[in-house]
């Protein structure tokens, strides 16, 4: 048994602590933050619930691996609800397109919608999208990877199929152009695009292979947690207690100790010092480097990463709901050529935004008072520039999404607005301990490397593991509950300690 420290009680950490007690070793959790949970926050505010970070869960089958390590049902401790339609797509120029589950649902809707040629390339799309998904399976998901010498070794690339696997990724093309040589109708490939936003990178610049998250959101659905988002954080939070993780909240990490490149404990900033066997840092992974282990320079050069882009959220209590509404929406941007121009390249929020829309109590009424709703806003922006100054950017942008939302979606709220609040780069920056303010950790970006993060193991340190949405296998809640389970087994299997006879292969997908 190790004695395992857990920098960070993100999902990612939480994921982490729960796999390493399952298999029987010692964890003790810091997490600086007054709560555990990460991104996945609540605000309660005069009356109303806003889940602050992620409002959907995908890829359940991750979440019931985690609990099924401890010989736990995830149902049993949350009460998941499935949402289908997954989204309403809002267009400029006033039409609106519902996104199903159903692939040949969804083809017939849009044969009306945009033609033959359009719905039949979807369900092509999704075909593809779902041997995407199977190579993923086989080769990035469930271990720790940093680059393509990782997937494909010597040995395995004699194996059957490994060469047409090779192939399908279509390496050096993105999203973008991949979608579109399916998908004719410009709104449908605006709305095919935003499968892969969870990554929070440019589909133009992010690699062809992500565009089998499509094929995971269709098959294993859109769910929806009672209690909001922050149920997830509170049910493995639950398990880490009845499996004996000690968590302790407002314990920040000054710097991880180290002697002779072999991790050696954790010392935070009140001074406390922790003897430790292995960390599994969920902080973001460059800012580890840089602040916790004293230098990046090695990890750095490897290659240089890129923060995604970050966001601003508005919080808006209202005092009815919009009928136009789905559980989820996303407004979607005249051009998102400029759109994503902007975020990406110019580093400037975009003039015309997409707006993803979240409307809950169209699911769980009780997130607001009787006939009223929680509305939640997002918009991606760049990630935090030296010259943004967020406190004089947030009244102008405010605006400028409120009259977006009323252009192209007939939602007009400013009078309907009870209580408000704002989350900006900043805050997120600040709150988080997040790179630049980015939300998903780092960008996805590169037609050829994009997929990759940094390795779970670490290359640099011993005793090292990372996780988060700065590790493989990249940002989004099912991912970065992933990257946690990684880093665990990653660890347990470096371990001098037999493997543990509960030890259990990963749940397939839809199981």
């Amino acid at each position: 048994m190790k004695r395992v420290g857990v920098i960070g009680g993100g999902l990612g950490g939480l994921a982490a602590a729960c796999t390493l007690a399952s298999r029987g070793h010692s964890v003790v959790l810091f997490e600086k933050n007054d709560w555990l949970g990460g991104k996945a926050a609540v605000l309660e505010q005069d009356g109303f619930r806003f889940d602050m970070g992620p409002t959907i869960l995908t890829v359940p089958s991750v979440l019931r691996q985690i609990f099924a390590e401890a010989g736990h049902d995830v149902n049993d401790a949350l009460d998941l609800v499935r949402l289908d339609p997954q989204w309403r797509s809002f267009f400029d120029g006033g039409s609106t397109l519902d996104l199903v589950a159903d692939v040949e649902v969804m083809r017939s809707r849009l044969v009306q919608y945009a033609g033959n040629a359009t719905a039949d390339g979807y369900a092509q799309f999704i075909d593809y999208s779902r041997r995407l998904h199977r190579i993923s399976d086989n080769w990035f998901f469930w271990r720790s990877i940093g680059g393509l010498r990782d997937m494909f070794d010597a040995r395995n690339m004699t194996k059957a199929g490994t060469l047409a696997d090779v192939l399908a990724m279509r390496m050096g093309r993105s999203v973008a152009s991949t979608v579109r040589s399916f998908v004719p109708d410009a709104r449908v490939a605006q709305m095919v695009d935003h499968f892969t936003q969870y990554v929070g990178s440019a589909p133009d610049a992010s690699p062809a292979v992500l565009c089998g998250i499509a094929h995971m959101q269709t098959q294993e659905g859109i769910w929806y947690p009672r209690g909001g988002t922050a149920a997830i954080p509170s049910a493995l939070v639950g398990l880490a207690g009845e499996l004996g993780v000690e968590l302790r909240t407002g314990a920040d990490v000054r710097r991880i100790t180290h002697t002779n490149a072999k991790v050696t404990g954790a010392e935070l900033t009140n001074g406390e010092q922790f003897r430790l066997d292995a960390i599994v840092s969920n902080s973001d992974a460059v800012r580890t480097h840089r602040e916790l282990l004293g230098g990046a320079r090695k990890f750095e050069r490897r290659r240089r990463y890129e923060p995604a882009c970050s966001g601003f959220v508005l919080y808006l209590g209202l005092k009815r709901r919009q009928p136009q509404l789905l559980h989820h929406n996303f407004v979607f941007s005249a051009d998102p050529h400029e759109e994503f121009d902007a975020i990406y390249r110019r580093g400037e929020p975009a003039e015309d935004p997409t707006c993803y829309v979240c409307a809950p109590a169209v699911t769980e009424p009780d997130v607001a008072p009787p006939g009223g709703e929680a509305l939640y806003i997002l918009v991606h922006t760049p990630f935090l520039r030296s010259h943004h100054d967020w406190s004089r950017m947030l009244p102008a942008y405010r605006d400028t999404i409120l009259k977006k939302l009323g252009r192209t979606a007939g939602l007009e709220v400013e009078r309907d607005i009870v209580t408000e609040a704002t989350l900006t780069p900043l805050d997120i920056h600040n709150r988080y301990r997040v790179l630049n303010g980015a939300i998903y950790g780092l960008a996805s970006h590169g037609k050829w490397t994009g997929a990759f993060k940094p390795a779970n193991r670490s290359r640099d340190f011993e005793g090292l593991y990372l996780c988060g949405g700065a590790a493989h296998p990249g940002p989004g809640m099912p991912m970065v509950l992933m990257s946690g389970w990684i880093a665990a087994d990653a660890l347990d299997a470096d371990s001098a300690v037999p493997k543990s006879t509960r030890r259990r292969t990963p749940v397939p997908a839809g199981a």
